[in-house]
């Protein structure tokens, strides 16, 4: 199955671009959470951020910033909300950045999941531990 993302990339499916250059490909998202909200995909097929090759990282980041201030002040919004999934809840398995325009009192409400805290002290620092590990175990020497 083609990727749809691709799809508007090479030009086979319209879409409202907004920006695109050799990096990334800022488009309408097609059922928006309000309107400006632009989606922002790197050019090349990555499906996930944590495939995004490292070299790649600074530069797309650089035009997700690029787009953000331009929605914020396309759309004389107060804000922006700026989010990425990475495989769960990620509709189309092409990394994008959801870029959406935001206004106090729009009815968003943050995230949309339960938070919680941890039980205890204890528990904190065994996940900390847990996640410097697994840095450590990907990028050693860092």
């Amino acid at each position: 199955m083609a990727c749809a993302f691709c799809s508007i990339i090479t030009g086979e499916v319209a879409a409202h671009r907004v920006f695109e250059d050799a990096v990334a490909v800022a488009f309408l998202d097609a059922r928006p959470l309000f309107p400006g909200h632009v989606l922002v995909v790197p050019r090349d097929h990555v499906p996930t951020l944590t495939e995004l090759p490292e070299a790649d990282v600074g530069p797309f980041f650089g035009r997700v910033r690029l787009i953000t201030a331009a929605v914020e002040r396309g759309m004389a919004a107060d804000g922006s909300f700026v989010a990425a999934n990475n495989r769960i809840s990620q509709s189309v398995p092409h990394f994008h950045v959801h870029v959406v325009p935001r206004r106090r009192k729009d009815g968003l409400r943050g995230f949309f999941w339960p938070r919680a805290k941890y039980a205890d002290e204890a528990e904190a620092a065994e996940v900390a531990g847990r996640l410097r590990r697994a840095i450590s175990d990907a990028a050693p020497g860092r």
